[in-house]
């Protein structure tokens, strides 16, 4: 998080806090055959057919992620998306900051999480996700798109894995590709020892549920999947539920 930007403060309302909900994961629609996890995020609005708007932006808004987007969700939600990087924002006669508040969920997708994080602050947009967030709007996303929500994260997309400041909605560090690069996984580790937030590494096809900023319950698509609690004592597994593939 920027040394300068508010960190929201701690929700101290239990009824309120049961409606703030993150869904941090290591797959999702583009990433995994079984939209087990996609899925859950979508049982989470409580809407028969909820309105579910894309973020592409760490991948610079690349036309075959949007596209494989509405493929996933087009059918069983109203599906929509926001562009940054391109003249057609995707959300026409209506801001972005007016169209994303009127979502059931917002689902971040992966990429450069430096890039994202730039073109949403220089957007304002980080303001307006946590405006989401107190609203009751469910907040998800993959690789870049579930480390964004943290105090901070480990990235490796443009090189060696380095630490970065988040959002700060969740105050935790975290790192995904747990199983698939361990360069991230070796490097978290290191970062956390010398004083980093302890947080969460995840492997692909795991997720992690938030309420109120506390960790609710850890899912995952793969009966291997797996979610590790890591501090500077070590890392430690932490418990999964595994979802039915539909």
């Amino acid at each position: 998080m920027d040394r300068g930007q508010e960190i929201p403060a701690p929700c101290r309302d239990p009824w309120h806090c049961a409606a703030m909900q993150i869904v941090a994961m290591g797959g999702g629609f583009s990433a995994e055959s079984s939209p087990a996890l996609d899925d859950f995020v979508l049982s989470l609005a409580g809407e028969q057919r909820p309105k579910v708007c894309f973020l592409p932006t760490a991948s610079g808004d690349a036309d075959h992620y949007v596209v494989r987007f509405y493929k996933a969700f087009g059918h069983r939600a109203d599906a929509s998306h926001v562009s940054l990087f391109r003249r057609e924002r995707g959300c026409a006669g209506i801001s972005f900051a007016n169209h994303l508040l009127a979502q059931d969920v917002i689902y971040v997708g992966g990429g450069s999480l430096l890039s994202l994080l730039g073109a949403w602050r220089a957007h304002g947009l980080d303001a307006v996700l946590v405006e989401a967030w107190r609203r009751g709007i469910v907040l998800c996303g993959m690789s870049a798109g579930a480390l964004c929500w943290f105090s901070e994260a480990v990235t490796a997309f443009h090189g060696p894995a380095e630490r970065v400041d988040a959002l700060g909605l969740l105050p935790h560090s975290a790192c995904v590709h747990y199983d698939a690069e361990p360069g991230r996984r070796e490097a978290y580790r290191r970062y956390v020892a010398d004083g980093m937030a302890a947080g969460y590494g995840l492997e692909d096809g795991a997720a992690l549920h938030f309420i109120g900023g506390e960790l609710a319950a850890v899912v995952r698509s793969r009966d291997d999947a797996r979610a590790f609690h890591v501090t500077a004592a070590g890392e430690t597994p932490i418990g999964e539920t595994a979802l039915a593939a539909a």
